[in-house]
């Protein structure tokens, strides 16, 4: 592959409440044995990209811990490999992350070193399967100086959440709003760009010079009458998981066949860190019912429509509904979950009942372990 890969990772997601109080969003758990960042990871190795830097900042130790082994992705390599780079204090900065732009302008010693003639910029929230090769193919034959992939999102969809597009015939980018108060375009940026290597480092120098720190407002929408800047639309699926109602529809939506089948059924797959827990155990009297359970879990209640983790207990007469359990949860006898999702290493204790009337409801017990 002609690229490099930059997967952004270091945001702090405040609409995801108390689920990122002990992780990055990046690392959120996904479809019972994932995390968000596998996927484009994934994403990278299945496009043959080499060489993956991954910037870090925010609550960053378990997403840390998911990549302390590169293996897993293909990356353990001696040509390139996967570089998680948290910001650092050198001599000449003692600043965290302050923006996008900034965080690759704290590594630019990396882009400067790399030999690749482009590079793909990426978030690692999102949740999509992609060949970046096409994306590739299509930035060059348009001669575009960066390339924005988007997709025009569903009847129902907030595009308030993301930066909007207006695009002309050829599918040239003629505005281009961040998270504006009144969407006027359907068509969504979904985080994904693909830029000439020496033209992102002379952007990103020029951002420093100028004391101006976010990638999308300060090159995006500065340079997009200046730079040619083109759309790559998408029809396949797509989530961006940054708000806690849009991470629980994401993780309901891998319980439609179609979902399943897009990700884990068609090539290329999806890779993720593999640990060795044996499979689920589903005890007498349980009863299961259109949800995914993964491995290390053990059944004795009702679980309809529902997403469990890794290593969860569901005690006996419990009852679960349309509910995400995220991993190593232990959920007493006659226990009732509907419209939540309940917190990693938390003990529900028996005979309670938590239910999401306005929306879903996040469940964090006081009682709850320390772990990843």
């Amino acid at each position: 592959m002609r690229a490099v890969g930059i997967i952004l990772a270091g945001g702090n997601s405040n609409k995801m409440r108390e689920l990122t109080k002990k992780r990055a969003a990046a690392a959120m758990p996904i479809a019972g044995s994932y995390r968000a960042i596998d996927f484009v990871l994934s994403n990278m190795s299945n496009s043959h990209i080499q060489k993956v830097a991954v910037l870090t900042q925010y609550n960053a130790r378990s997403l840390n811990e998911h990549l302390n082994s590169s293996k897993w992705w293909d990356f353990g390599r001696k040509q390139g490999g996967l570089y998680v780079f948290p910001p650092t204090i050198t001599a000449d900065n003692g600043n965290w992350y302050r923006g996008t732009a900034d965080a690759i302008y704290q590594n630019l010693d990396f882009l400067k070193k790399c030999h690749e003639p482009y590079v793909i910029i990426t978030s690692g929230d999102a949740i999509y399967k992609m060949d970046y090769n096409k994306v590739l193919e299509y930035h060059i034959a348009k001669k575009a100086d960066i390339t924005v992939v988007c997709k025009d999102l569903n009847d129902g969809e907030d595009a308030r959440r993301f930066g909007t597009l207006k695009l002309n015939e050829n599918m040239r980018v003629e505005e281009f709003e961040e998270k504006p108060m009144m969407a006027k375009s359907r068509t969504v940026s979904t985080g994904i760009y693909i830029i000439r290597r020496r033209q992102l480092i002379d952007l990103i120098e020029q951002c420093a010079e100028d004391d101006r720190y976010d990638f999308v407002s300060d090159i995006l929408i500065r340079y997009k009458n200046l730079k040619k800047i083109y759309a790559y639309k998408i029809k396949d699926y797509w989530s961006n998981i940054s708000t806690v109602d849009a991470y629980y529809q994401t993780n309901m939506d891998f319980l439609k066949a179609d979902v399943r089948k897009h990700f884990f059924k068609t090539y290329p797959a999806i890779y993720s860190k593999v640990g060795d827990l044996p499979p689920a155990k589903y005890n007498p009297g349980a009863v299961v019912k259109n949800s995914l359970v993964a491995s290390g879990s053990i059944i004795n209640g009702t679980v309809e429509n529902s997403v469990l983790f890794k290593k969860v207990y569901v005690g006996n007469n419990c009852v679960i509904k349309n509910s995400i359990i995220l991993n190593d949860v232990y959920l007493g006898d006659n226990t009732y979950i509907e419209n939540c999702i309940v917190e990693s290493r938390d003990t529900i204790r028996s005979n309670t009942r938590h239910i999401g009337e306005n929306g879903v409801k996040v469940v964090v017990e006081k009682n709850e372990r320390f772990a990843l």
